[in-house]
Order: C-alpha cells, then structure tokens, then sequence
C-alpha cells in the first residue's frame, strides 16, 4: 500500500468523482475571516463539517447501547455553530460525499486545532467501495462547553492505494452504512 499525494487526490475527485463537492487547494479564509482549514494537502484531503448535529443528551437517562440504540438520546439542531455540554458528545455529517476506489482504503484523523481544545474527532475507516456521507463523532472531554464550526474542517483523510484489488468489497458486502445521507445513528 502506497500513501497517496495531493496530485492523486486531485485527479481522483476530477476523473473519478471521489469527492463532491472538490477543493482542489487547501482553504484557510472565508469572507474575510480565517477559518479552521479545509480541501487538498500535500497527502490527504481536510473535511467539513456540515450544519446538521445531533447533540447527545441524558434528558430521557436511556442507556447507550450500541445494539438497542435510542434515538431519543439526540436533540437535532441545524446551526453554524454546535455548542456542546462538557464531558459529552455530537454527531454530524460531512459537507462532502465519497466514493472509495476499490483498490482505496482510507483513515481519518482529527485536526489538531480541535485536539489541542480537548475535541476529539472519531471517524472510522472508509472502505473501498464505500459511498456517502460520512458521520463524524466529537467528543467533548473538557469540563467546558466546546464549540464547532459547520462549513470549516474538522479531519483529514489519509488515502491508500493497495497494489492489488480486494476480493471483496464494502459495497459487495452489502454494508450497512452504504450510501448514508444524513447524520447516521448506529445500526445492527
């Protein structure tokens, strides 16, 4: 496997539609103003953040249970910022749609402007031949409110091209989270 560079990147959301939407360049100011960096780097690609959270709440005391999620546990807020609670989390999805190469896998790390502020980012791997939005999770682990930015980024992707095509794929597998559009609770 082979760690992929900028110019890959860009010839791959071009030809291939792998993101959409593209930024070819890496973007550090809007209106006038700076903001947390999105689009291209030298070996990845910045996601954002969309406007669409869903903020966990213990208003209900359910209990998180990956196989019997409750979905009551979220409160839904469409905002430019999402202000969450100390020591609690949110969801939210990509600005950006993927489709994974078959021969692509990729991994996907949190900015560090958000980890040097005790905001973890979570993603899991993209695997090939997946496609969608992808569903971002952050942790708040400070004792403060904590706050994100829509529109800005939030992680990087890591692409890696393997020498050889899988046998078999996400998309063969018929994986649960093909194909997601929104912020995409936990399924069994």
């Amino acid at each position: 496997m082979t760690i992929k560079s900028d110019r890959w990147i860009r010839r791959m959301a071009t030809e291939y539609h792998m993101i959409e939407p593209f930024e070819p360049n890496q973007i550090k100011h809007a209106n006038g103003h700076k903001i947390v960096s999105y689009g291209t780097s030298s070996y990845g690609y910045d996601i954002r953040c969309s406007d669409e959270f869903k903020l966990f709440t213990n208003i209900n005391s359910a209990i998180v249970d990956p196989k019997n999620f409750d979905s009551n546990s979220f409160v839904d807020v469409k905002s430019n910022v999402c202000l969450i609670p100390p020591n609690s989390f949110a969801l939210a999805r990509t600005v950006e749609y993927f489709r994974i190469p078959r021969n692509v896998l990729t991994i996907c790390l949190g900015k560090s402007t958000y980890a040097r502020c005790g905001i973890i980012v979570n993603v899991t791997p993209f695997e090939p031949e997946w496609e969608g939005y992808v569903t971002l999770e952050f942790s708040n682990t400070t004792p403060l409110p904590a706050k994100i930015y829509a529109n800005e980024g939030v992680a990087q992707v890591i692409f890696f091209e393997s020498d050889e095509v899988c046998e078999t794929s996400y998309k063969d597998r018929g994986g649960k989270y093909q194909g997601q559009q929104g912020v995409t609770l936990p399924k069994i």
